[in-house]
């Protein structure tokens, strides 16, 4: 599977522009995330979709985000993400 082109990350826009808006992530180049200084998240071309790997434990995990219900539940999924490392500081 190949990383997301151009095209496909301006598919998932509304995503992308959600994902800057969470000041612990950083987009280091597009559509590629870090949290501190470790890779945390990017996207995928697929024949069947767009998919993103996210890491929410030690390792990543492959998710579907075609369609705006999946781009909402990687947004929650990551949000609790987020508020357990911002809990523990």
């Amino acid at each position: 599977m190949k990383h997301a082109s151009p095209d496909t990350l301006a598919r998932i826009s509304p995503l992308l522009e959600g994902l800057r808006a969470r000041p612990l992530l950083r987009e280091r180049s597009p559509g590629i995330f870090y949290l501190k200084s470790r890779a945390f998240l990017h996207f995928h071309d697929d024949p069947t979709g767009i998919f993103a790997d996210v890491r929410l434990t030690d390792d990543f995990v492959r998710m579907p985000v075609t369609s705006t219900s999946q781009q909402s539940s990687l947004l929650k999924k990551i949000d609790m993400h987020l508020a357990a490392i911002d809990s523990r500081r």
